[in-house]
């Protein structure tokens, strides 16, 4: 069997191979065949052939070799030196020899079989890399798959602190290694980080940043500066102006993908600074940093009020940095708060109107100011500021903290000398202007004239003429007495002090018995307002300072009896006298009969009782004070009723109102109680109702208690109400809010047990005739005359007015109605077994309607 050439071509040419193509595969494939035994004898091998028969399975005995392509052997030639070293030589003309020998091939000369060579995979390319400088930006533009970029720098400094910037420009996140010389890795930081960031070095000597991709594919672009802790590029000398409050600063410029800019200064260790600008991260970018000599880290600016201390020895350094590396303009500040300089002198304020002695000033947000002031001695000072949701803080002139805005009621200055004010906006958006003034407590110039402690005397009457304002009234006060201060319509802060200005009472207020005073003498009650008043409200407000033990000046209150009506008169307090110690049953109120907040106390000032259940525990006197939101003028009238816990001489009321004459009565004045006994007993169930149009029109509100005074129900608050404890029972009754005196009508009907009222008949229309003395009326329906759903449907005919019904089962608990007066309408409800009672309840106007019920469940004709 002989091989040609044609045959390795499938002696035919391929449609998807130019002629030429095959003639050019077959001249590259006769050196192939020249590599074999006939090339080199019998028993030759050329390396070229033992290499290819290594890499090459060897085929079984007798079995046909496969045909390699000369194309494909090509390729593989092409893809090794040799054969690149080939292709370079100029291709020799055929001879006629040389075809003789290519024509004399047979198929007894035996083929190596070729294989494919895979070339080494190439090392990722890398574009970038080199020699870093400190304080030098390097821009690298290509940064592609799992290249790795090569930086060296070299620090002469042990222990160093490396300040590395790396701006991702486009693409891709990024990873910085930095290994040492020796190659163990100092750190791994990444490029996408909230901060910048900073790697600490060991032993001076060689580094080495990789810089690669995150994850190895992509491509992106960077820039790389790196800028030393100790050893910094440039550091520029700070003037002394940079500590003052009233410096401009020392602007400059950060320029784009920068690590650091570092300046030097030097100040008394233990100085207290406030890094002024940059001061907060979130509105420039901008941070700086502080070391010392020692080159450890004091302070930064992540924090907007934040305070550095220089707590360790000089000269110091300070780094400005951009979180994002990005180009931007700088103004740097560090006013010194110990030992301040550049703030305004702040003269100490009088009470009342301050004059002159206010500081004022404008805040831009994450800003402070500042603002000095001098005592002679030891004191306590109240410190003012507006708007009052700006924060401040008080320094002593060695910068040690005093108090601030959440400590101001116990700003104690230790000493005589210099304080130091600092006003600060916080995180507002806007900027603020502000007044700020301090008032010294133990003196007394700007107080208002003295006053008495008796509850007739008059109110005194302020007026701001500020908003950082405080007033001044001063008393005379025995060892022992209570006193308790209100002011309305203002909200304030009320501070009790003695002739030297000391705190008497940190924590009071009326409801905790006031503030004992210690000795005989003088005492100064002094007011702040807790928030300005608006230029267009009266910027008036009125005070009273007033004694609880032996209370004088109140009017004269005794119990009273249900159904009579109570004193309606001014000034803020009774004095109650007492015959019998026991409980009594208090309701306080305004003019227009609102409940009023009220505290009983006795004659040593001790809180008592509140509204409601009022146990006194001995005959004898007591002070009723009442305390109305923001209300203290003495004109303003209020009224108390003091009524036995159990309620007596009450008029006896039927519980078939819906078939007796309903009950009438009124209201005197405000406060009035009146009471009814009722005729039901435990255990039963009563409806309460009122010729009314809708619940805005109703006159009563009406409680039920037992015969020991205990609550059992409330209307409007219930539909039925369960007599449940020790009969008889009681309904008491009074006024609602804005109705002080009115008249009012009202039937009681009991609803459980054996039905006593009429029975409805079903699909029958029955005619209901209703007026001012029959404004409820009562149908009883038998178990077996109605079903599981039943439908009441009732019609005005004739008269006006308006109705609704009710349904109660055999127990008298509500199952549907009572959702509003109609002209006409239709309730659907689902009964239990056992009878029904069902009311129809009007407005009290004369009329007729016509009522019938159905099984809900039947087709209506």
């Amino acid at each position: 069997m002989r091989t040609t050439l044609s045959a390795c071509l499938e002696n035919r040419p391929s449609r998807g191979v130019p002629r030429i193509a095959l003639v050019a595969a077959a001249v590259l494939t006769v050196p192939a065949f020249l590599v074999g035994p006939s090339a080199a004898g019998v028993s030759g091998t050329t390396p070229t052939a033992a290499t290819a028969r290594s890499s090459t399975a060897t085929a079984p005995t007798g079995a046909v070799s496969p045909v390699s392509s000369p194309a494909a052997t090509a390729t593989a030639r092409a893809s090794s030196p040799t054969a690149s070293a080939r292709a370079a030589s100029p291709t020799p003309t055929p001879t006629a020899s040389s075809t003789a020998m290519a024509a004399g091939l047979t198929t007894e000369q035996t083929r190596t079989r070729s294989a494919t060579i895979t070339p080494a995979p190439r090392k990722p390319r890398s574009f970038c890399g080199g020699k870093l400088t400190f304080g030098t930006v390097n821009t690298c533009r290509l940064i592609i798959g799992q290249a790795q970029d090569t930086w060296t720098l070299t620090t002469t400094a042990d222990s160093d602190v490396l300040y590395l910037q790396v701006v991702e420009m486009s693409g891709v996140s990024l990873t910085i290694r930095v290994n040492h010389q020796d190659g163990w890795k100092a750190c791994e930081l990444s490029a996408y980080h909230e901060y910048l960031e900073q790697c600490r070095l060991g032993p001076a000597g060689a580094y080495t940043l990789t810089v690669s991709i995150k994850g190895g594919s992509g491509k992106g672009a960077y820039t790389l500066s790196t800028e030393s802790r100790r050893t910094p590029s440039t550091c520029g000398q700070l003037p002394a102006d940079a500590f003052s409050w009233a410096s401009a600063g020392i602007s400059g410029t950060l320029s784009a993908g920068s690590a650091a800019r570092c300046f030097t200064f030097d100040q008394p260790i233990g100085s207290k600074l406030f890094i002024a600008e940059p001061h907060e991260r979130d509105r420039t970018g901008l941070r700086a940093e502080i070391t010392d000599a020692r080159h450890q880290w004091l302070c930064e600016s992540h924090y907007a009020d934040f305070d550095c201390t220089l707590s360790s020895a000089g000269p110091y350094r300070i780094f400005i940095q951009h979180i994002d590396g990005k180009a931007t303009a700088y103004n740097l500040r560090l006013p010194r708060i110990s030992q301040a300089v550049g703030c305004p002198t702040l003269p100490l304020a009088p009470f009342g109107d301050p004059g002159a002695a206010v500081g004022r000033g404008r805040l831009e947000p994450y800003e402070r100011a500042c603002h000095s002031f001098t005592t002679t001695t030891a004191t306590q000072v109240m410190v003012r500021i507006s708007p009052s949701s700006l924060d401040w803080r008080l320094y002593d002139d060695a910068g040690r903290y005093i108090c601030d805005q959440g400590s101001v009621e116990y700003c104690n200055l230790p000493a005589a000398g210099r304080y130091t004010l600092l006003p600060w906006s916080g995180s507002y958006s806007t900027a603020r202007d502000y007044q700020v003034a301090v008032t010294p407590l133990h003196r007394v110039d700007g107080c208002g004239a003295s006053t008495g402690t008796s509850w007739d005397q008059p109110t005194l009457q302020v007026r701001l003429t500020s908003p950082v304002q405080a007033t001044c009234h001063p008393f005379q006060g025995r060892a022992g007495d209570r006193v308790v201060a209100y002011t309305g319509p203002v909200e304030t802060v009320e501070w009790l002090v003695d002739q030297s200005g000391n705190r008497i009472c940190t924590n009071w207020s009326p409801r905790d018995g006031g503030c004992v005073l210690p000795a005989d003498g003088t005492y100064r009650m002094i007011w702040t307002p807790s928030r300005w008043v608006s230029d267009s409200l009266d910027p008036t407000y009125q005070v009273q300072i007033r004694r609880l033990t032996d209370a004088a000046g109140c009017p004269t209150l005794v119990p009273g009896g249900y159904d009579a009506a109570p004193e309606l008169t001014g000034i803020r307090c009774r004095a109650v006298e007492i015959a019998e110690a026991g409980d009594y049953r208090l309701r306080t109120v305004s003019a227009n009969n609102n409940a009023v907040s009220s505290w009983m106390y006795d004659r040593e000032g001790q809180r008592v009782c509140l509204p409601g259940r009022c146990s006194l525990p001995t005959a004898g006197r007591y002070t009723l004070v009442f305390e109305p939101q923001g209300v203290v003028e003495n004109h303003v009238e209020h009224a108390a009723a003091l009524l036995p816990w159990v309620p007596t001489g009450c008029a006896t009321v039927s519980d078939t109102g819906w078939r007796d004459a309903p009950h009438r009565s009124e209201f005197q004045v405000a406060g009035q109680v009146n009471c009814l006994q009722l005729t039901s007993p435990a255990g039963s169930r009563v409806v309460r109702s009122e010729p009314v149009e809708g619940f805005a029109d109703r006159r009563t509100e009406t409680r039920v208690v037992d015969a020991t005074g205990t609550e059992v129900c409330d209307w409007p608050n219930t539909t039925s109400c369960a007599l449940i404890g020790q009969a008889p029972f009681f309904a008491l009754i009074h006024g609602v809010i804005n109705k002080p005196t009115a008249t009012y009508a009202m039937t009681f009907s009991r609803v459980d047990g054996p039905p006593a009222c009429p029975v409805l008949t079903r699909a029958v229309e029955t005619a209901v005739t209703t007026g001012a003395d029959r404004f409820v009326v009562c149908f009883s329906i038998p178990a077996d005359q109605h079903a599981a759903m039943e439908s009441f449907t009732w019609k005005r005919t004739a008269g006006t007015g308006a109705a609704d019904v009710s349904v109660f089962d055999s127990q008298g608990r509500w199952s549907c109605g009572r959702t509003g007066l109609e002209i006409e309408g239709t309730r659907t409800c689902s009964l239990p077994d056992g009878p029904v009672t069902v009311l129809l309840e009007t407005d009290g106007k004369d009329a007729t309607y016509r009522l019938t019920h159905r099984d809900a469940s039947a087709p209506t004709t």
